[in-house]
């Protein structure tokens, strides 16, 4: 169990943006605290990333992202799989030209990687969630490559290679909401997240639950396009994932958050 969210933006936007990624982090913060990570794309196109061990509140009140950056990926890391300790391993993941989130469990990501002839993007990563990124890559955000993975996803993830594209996709298991203004579009994994993203930048959000099986394509702010995919859904999980994973980390960044929503 992990969390996600972000933003796309219209470059006309006065959204602070900072504020705006701190208080989306802030609303996932409770789904994990084994590593914290966020990633931006600058006006040059590139994508920077900035990752660490531990939870949202040692990354809160560094978390930069600059007025003109459009578009933001966050996350919180619970891992199943690929040791936090291996800074490639947590998230934001960079694949190539992706660079992606990704909550839930991939089973079938070796066996992914080898049939297609896909090298790890560093040697020491285990993590599964790279499969999803590496594909993209690979086949160029084909949906039907969504539909070959076995497990649970809610996925984002940047292509510098398309310096104007959010792509967010929502396989089975795992939840993804859209929160909607007329100069913007966030996501997280939760729809508390999305409402206290828009408690703390004062405004008011359309807020919708993304279907199962659907690859959307935002751009400034707006869906551009959906398409949809075939989840697997031969993969069943075994038991309850309680959504809180560190409830500590949600009540520190919280109260941090009041006090920099209000300055």
């Amino acid at each position: 169990m992990c969390g996600i969210a972000g933003f796309s933006l219209s470059p006309d936007s006065s959204v602070n943006r900072t504020l705006a990624a701190q208080a989306l982090l802030a609303g996932i913060a409770e789904r994990g605290a084994d590593a914290v990570g966020y990633a931006h794309r600058g006006e040059d196109g590139r994508v920077g990333i900035t990752k660490l061990r531990g939870g949202a509140s040692a990354l809160l009140d560094e978390l930069d992202v600059p007025a003109g950056a459009s578009e933001a990926l966050i996350h919180v890391r619970d891992f199943t799989k690929g040791h936090p300790a291996i800074e490639a391993n947590n998230h934001p993941i960079r694949h190539g030209s992706v660079v992606g989130i990704h909550n839930g469990i991939i089973q079938n990501d070796d066996a992914l990687l080898a049939r297609y002839r896909i090298d790890r993007a560093e040697p020491q990563m285990t993590v599964d969630s790279e499969a999803i990124f590496a594909l993209m890559e690979l086949r160029q955000h084909d949906p039907h490559a969504l539909s070959e993975m076995r497990g649970a996803m809610a996925a984002a993830w940047l292509d510098e290679r398309d310096e104007e594209t959010l792509y967010l996709a929502r396989g089975r298991l795992r939840p993804l909401w859209l929160g909607r203004t007329s100069d913007g579009l966030y996501f997280a994994s939760t729809q508390r997240a999305l409402t206290i993203t828009a408690a703390a930048l004062k405004t008011r959000l359309d807020v919708h639950e993304v279907r199962e099986g659907r690859l959307v394509h935002v751009t400034a702010g707006r869906v551009a396009r959906e398409r949809r995919f075939r989840p697997d859904r031969s993969y069943r999980e075994d038991g309850y994932l309680p959504p809180v994973r560190a409830p500590r980390e949600a009540v520190s960044c919280l109260e941090r958050l009041a006090a920099l929503a209000a300055a």
